[in-house]
């Protein structure tokens, strides 16, 4: 049998890779006058973070950044520091930046739904966006016009519908949203460039663009697996282009009638995006990204990593002990009542789900931020799980001290996310690990641009046998 293989270096002289930059940059969106596209915004950032990543190299390549032990080897890796990741800072004691901003920075800094005249008052999630890809705080103007672009590029494809579609309703949430991010590819940019021969140093173009597609169409794609499994919304995703991300969203799951919930989910979809690299979802992206996988093959994989008890299914498990614990209690319990609670749950041999967090020591600054949110609105404080969800969050630490068994007393971002979701009426429990995916891509997509915009490898660490490790030890 005869065979015949043209090498990608062939493929290239048959290809204007510009053209397919000059492409994409005129296809970008929504023009405001005195104003950048994001992509034209991200180019800008191109050249620094290009020259700071050599700097880093030449001059620091041997510096330890402390040994690696056998802890780190059987212990998950677990705080080894081995992984760039640009949009996201995580800190045991100052909590999340995003680029050197905290999330009340964020809040009073980002764009809101209020400067771009829809009603409410959170940070928009298309504010956080950009923050993540440029590293700078939108105008009102960009953000408005990344808002509408996402906007323009929402519509899922018929072949996606008829996908969805035909999966059984007894098929979990998470199970489909992942399986038809993944079947996303077949109209994937980068895929399609790096076929025909695109330089290496233009891949984050592509990527960019196919991120940016994937985060728009990600609300349409969770919508119609809602209608289909749990029948709520209107199961048609219609996208109206003077509503912003969250808010088209909202309006897709049939609550757009409920304010509230609209600049919740904004709040939720912002401080949900990114959280630093090694947790499972982002880092399984970056890790599938590596070896140059689209962008929805990255992404459907870490959405399937998302979809575990120990990563974002935990909201829903929170949630859950929070209802029998108010069963339990009664709906306006004294606080006597929910510390033999928190303690019958710790002598049972079971944990306080909520509750810890593996890097930080401080209060997540996400909880603070959603409870916050709480404080504003009175349906939500007239909700006795949103009580009792803030009343947990300064009786449990105290206990928890006393127990001793854990490094963070304090709630993490999933002892009261979902609680605002079920006053609200959004009270599926399977389907909120789904927010948690569209949320996450603002984070994880964004640092494939990055991978790429720096030409950073494929991820390849060392692996050990338990008898190559002794043999080692004994060296």
């Amino acid at each position: 049998m005869l065979t015949l293989t043209i090498p990608r270096v062939a493929l290239r002289s048959a290809t204007a890779p510009r053209q397919f930059a000059a492409a994409a940059a005129a296809a970008s969106t929504v023009r405001f006058a005195s104003t950048k596209t994001l992509t034209e915004a991200v180019s800008e950032t191109v050249p620094a973070k290009r020259e700071q990543l050599a700097k880093l190299k030449a001059e620091h390549a041997e510096t330890k950044l402390g040994d690696s032990t056998v802890g780190h080897l059987l212990g998950g890796m677990r705080g080894l520091k081995c992984m760039l990741w640009e949009g996201s800072v995580l800190d045991a004691e100052s909590g999340i930046t995003f680029h050197g901003k905290s999330i009340p920075q964020c809040q009073k800094e980002l764009p809101s739904a209020k400067d771009i005249g829809r009603p409410g008052k959170e940070m928009l999630p298309e504010s956080m966006l950009w923050l993540l890809l440029t590293g700078k705080v939108p105008t009102v103007e960009e953000a408005k016009g990344l808002s509408q672009d996402l906007v323009s590029r929402a519509k899922l494809p018929n072949y996606i519908e008829k996908l969805i579609d035909t999966f059984p309703k007894s098929l979990h949430p998470m199970t489909q949203f992942s399986t038809a991010v993944a079947a996303l590819n077949h109209d994937s940019k980068f895929a399609a460039a790096y076929n025909a021969g695109v330089k290496k140093t233009e891949f984050w173009q592509p990527t960019l663009e196919d991120s940016l597609d994937l985060i728009a169409r990600l609300p349409a794609v969770a919508a119609r697996i809602y209608y289909n499994v749990f029948g709520k919304g209107d199961g048609k995703q219609n996208v109206d282009p003077s509503m912003d991300l969250a808010e088209n969203f909202t309006h897709m799951l049939g609550y757009g009638d409920k304010e509230g919930l609209v600049d919740y989910m904004r709040l939720y979809i912002s401080v949900h995006g990114d959280h630093e690299g090694g947790n499972v979802s982002a880092h399984t992206a970056h890790l599938v990204g590596s070896a140059l996988s689209d962008p929805y093959l990255a992404y459907s994989a870490a959405l399937n990593g998302l979809a575990g008890p120990l990563h974002g299914l935990a909201n829903q498990e929170v949630l859950n002990w929070i209802l029998e614990l108010e069963k339990e209690v009664g709906s306006d319990p004294s606080d006597q009542q929910i510390i033999d609670s928190l303690w019958s749950t710790l002598k049972s041999g079971r944990v306080v789900p909520g509750y810890g967090h593996a890097v930080l020591r401080q209060p997540d600054p996400r909880f603070t931020a959603l409870s916050g949110y709480c404080d504003t609105r009175p349906e939500l404080q007239k909700s006795p799980t949103v009580k009792l969800v803030q009343r947990l969050s300064h009786l449990a630490p105290p206990v928890l001290t006393e127990h001793g068994k854990t490094k963070n007393p304090f709630p993490n971002v999933d002892a009261g996310s979902g609680a605002p979701l079920y006053t609200y009426g959004l009270d599926e429990f399977k389907f909120y690990t789904v927010l948690f995916g569209v949320s996450r891509a603002f984070g994880a997509l964004p640092q494939l641009v990055y991978d790429r915009m720096l030409g950073l490898p494929i991820e390849r660490p060392k692996s050990l046998s338990m008898d190559a490790l002794e043999a080692l030890l004994k060296k």
